[in-house]
């Protein structure tokens, strides 16, 4: 490894990060051909509470994006077309890609129906370039699928993903080891694997904005203030991620948390928000094929103490209805009454844990996804 790199030649890995392109949309154009080159936006009826889970590029050029409201996608889009999910259909797919995958190395992560990270390096053995797997791949894709990929290439996760994403969609990109520092210094934080909005907006108080600021950071400083997450930031902020690619990797728990520029102070409004994100964990575990038996919440506020609770159930659930029916009790457990009726909250998380396997069940069951209109009490209507 050149001199900008942090780790010894023998440590160096041929990762690639294959991310399939607007996935869910894609299908839906794939398999209505009357819809492609249309601005096709999967997700619940715009005039419900339901969000978007993914939309196509001709949608996207109109700022449309997963996780916004339908209704909001609809009048930044008015032309849009939306188009229920068919979770069966993408699933399908999804198998067919991973196949694709596990067909060129065993070590395959997948990290969602759409997308998995390879370790390749023990197939470039031979003399074979990952670039050269990483485009096989993608061209093995388009042909048995109908769909496109795009992927990355480097020596490690953080920048493997990051090559992915710079050229979507369709696009194939290398970072090798001699330019990974070159290459991550002028990049935003936002961009780096585990910061989120709430952290960039601390990072930008020290003064930090670019990945460069970020390695140009004492460590001192990063620990003072992020704790041993302070290490890891400053880990992949020299371009160091020994993480390894894990394909019998067990899932614990499925969730989603928010942090917000505007602390919360309305529990109307924190269950809403919680209701919306467990739209979301309940579309992932049905993808997946999970069900849970542990519900948790996670709420931090103003000063940054942060409470979990959580509540377990006799038989494993999946569906909405079935998380958002404990949601008010865990909330109530999860505010201390010394903090008032009024408390305010600046995160709130929510996840299911103690994941069973029930996809053989799953295929047969009408799911109510995250795409189903919500009624403000938390009931379906």
């Amino acid at each position: 490894m050149s001199s900008e790199g942090k780790e010894t030649t023998s440590s160096i890995r041929k990762i690639i990060h294959v991310d399939m392109d607007a996935f869910f949309a894609a299908v839906e154009q794939r398999d209505h051909p009357e819809l492609r080159g249309q601005p096709v936006i999967v997700g619940g009826d715009p005039a419900g509470r339901g969000v978007v889970a993914t939309c196509s590029y001709e949608a996207r050029r109109f700022g449309v994006h997963s996780a916004m409201t339908a209704s909001r996608a609809k009048s930044l889009c008015p032309q849009g077309i939306f188009i229920r999910p068919r979770m069966d259909a993408y699933r399908q797919t999804s198998h067919q890609v991973m196949e694709i995958l596990q067909s060129y190395t065993s070590l395959v992560e997948p990290l969602s129906l759409d997308e998995a990270f390879l370790d390749v390096t023990e197939a470039t053995s031979n003399g074979v370039l990952a670039v050269q797997i990483a485009q096989e791949v993608r061209t093995r894709i388009e042909r048995e699928t109908g769909l496109t990929a795009s992927a990355g290439v480097s020596y490690n996760k953080l920048l493997a993903k990051l090559a992915s994403d710079w050229r979507k969609p369709d696009g194939l990109m290398v970072i090798p080891p001699e330019r990974g520092l070159s290459f991550l210094a002028p990049l935003h934080v936002s961009k780096l694997h585990g910061v989120g909005p709430a952290t960039v907006d601390k990072l930008a108080q020290l003064g930090i904005h670019t990945v460069l600021d970020l390695r140009n950071a004492s460590q001192q400083t990063l620990v003072s203030h992020f704790g041993k997450l302070g290490l890891w930031f400053g880990e992949i902020a020299n371009g160091i991620d020994l993480r390894p690619v894990q394909p019998n990797r067990v899932r614990k728990s499925v969730g989603c948390e928010r942090t917000f520029q505007t602390d919360l102070n309305d529990r109307q409004d924190m269950m809403t928000v919680l209701i919306e994100m467990t739209e979301r964990v309940s579309s992932h575990l049905y993808a997946l094929g999970l069900a849970g038996r542990t519900v948790s919440i996670k709420v931090r506020f103003p000063d940054f103490k942060t409470v979990t609770r959580a509540l377990t159930v006799s038989e494993p659930i999946w569906r909405l209805e079935a998380i958002s029916a404990v949601l008010p009790t865990l909330l109530a457990r999860a505010i201390p009454s010394e903090r008032g009726v009024h408390a305010s909250v600046r995160l709130l998380g929510v996840a299911l844990n103690g994941l069973v396997n029930t996809e053989a069940n799953l295929d047969t069951v009408d799911q109510l996804s995250l795409l189903d209109e919500i009624a403000p009490n938390g009931e379906t209507p």
